[in-house]
């Protein structure tokens, strides 16, 4: 009885995307279920049947870029093989029939090669590194702005896991560009174009200022008794200098993290070296806490950043670009596919508990 007590039920509200709801429900957690399985861990360095590994470069296409640029590279960028944008058909033409209407898909499809070693996970690499291969998001995604003026978005993303998407285990992140830009992406720039014209501030910036200084007792109205204390602090998982990873109030996923940079920015590729190295640090840290509480868990991260186009022009005080990292611990129900509406059965406050309680050295 006493779990059931404390057990929570209610639905919230994405604050950057109200039409977003998730269905916090903790005993939900008790039911008998198959989770997702945990990403075996391939340890090896190199894999001699692996296309992405040091030595067997003839077996992808030619490099499009190497970190470094001379000698043995650790990062590596070449055109995706299966690609689901291509510029092989260029003339962005748009064709409607009756209702139905349709757009060339064209667009760039990249893999980047996080790592020369065939089985290191993220929270193992060093933190130069990880700088190295944030810089080479930022510049590859400014090349490709550069490349084609039709471009609208371009995405970078990791999958890890064969849960999460990821069809080959050695370590890689993957970039699209594409001529549209993704209604989620296009919902968090319409609202908070939308809270910044009626507030005169940035929704995640006043985010982060709740997170860090906000504190509440909510009373149940009838007995008196209290329902939830909300403490400064409470959904901060990790802080660097000039980063901050936080634990979304309005969880879609039972861990997941988004990473924002503390001082407003919009577009990731104005992101400074600076910036990237405290960004490196933090998402590292992050990543061990995660590996820590969960182990082995398949995940997605994607980096959501300004969009290059004419139509949301003016956004860039109301824009505030961000890592969301969504690790894969349950399958999609009938309900979750059925009415839009994410279930969450790990309250979030204990998530971000359990992740900044972990001990890092």
């Amino acid at each position: 009885m006493a779990e059931q007590e404390q057990s929570v039920r209610e639905i919230r509200l994405n604050p950057i995307v109200p039409s977003e709801s998730v269905l916090i429900a903790t005993a939900r957690g008790m039911r008998p279920k198959k989770e997702e399985e945990r990403a075996p861990r391939d340890t090896r360095e190199r894999v001699e049947t692996c296309p992405f590994c040091r030595g067997n470069e003839a077996k992808t296409p030619p490099a499009i870029a190497t970190y470094p640029e001379s000698g043995e590279w650790d990062i590596r960028i070449v055109e995706n093989l299966y690609p689901v944008l291509g510029d092989d058909r260029g003339d962005n033409n748009m064709f409607s029939f009756g209702l139905q209407q349709a757009i060339d898909g064209y667009g760039r499809h990249e893999v980047i090669i996080d790592n020369s070693s065939h089985g290191i996970a993220v929270h193992d690499m060093t933190e130069e590194h990880l700088t190295m291969l944030l810089s080479a998001y930022r510049r590859r995604m400014q090349e490709l702005y550069v490349s084609d003026e039709r471009l609208r978005y371009v995405l970078v993303f990791k999958n890890f896991g064969p849960a999460a998407g990821a069809s080959i285990p050695h370590t890689h992140s993957q970039i699209i560009a594409m001529p549209v830009t993704p209604q989620n992406v296009l919902d968090e720039v319409v609202n908070s174009k939308q809270f910044y014209d009626k507030h005169h501030h940035c929704i995640f910036c006043s985010l982060i200022d709740e997170a860090l200084t906000y504190e509440a007792t909510i009373y149940d109205k009838q007995s008196g008794e209290v329902r939830r204390k909300i403490n400064v602090g409470q959904y901060v998982v990790e802080r660097g200098e000039k980063f901050i990873a936080i634990k979304p109030f309005a969880s879609r996923y039972e861990w997941e993290v988004h990473i924002l940079p503390l001082q407003h920015q919009a577009d990731y590729i104005n992101a400074s070296e600076e910036d990237l190295a405290d960004f490196a640090r933090v998402l590292k840290r992050t990543m061990q806490r995660l590996d820590a509480v969960l182990g082995g868990a398949q995940y997605n991260y994607f980096l959501h950043s300004l969009p290059h186009d004419p139509e949301q022009e003016g956004c860039e005080h109301s824009y505030h670009w961000h890592l969301e990292i969504c690790p894969r611990t349950s399958i999609p129900t009938g309900f979750e596919l059925g009415s839009g509406l994410f279930v969450n059965t790990v309250n979030p406050e204990e998530a971000a508990a359990e992740l900044r309680n972990v001990s890092l050295d």
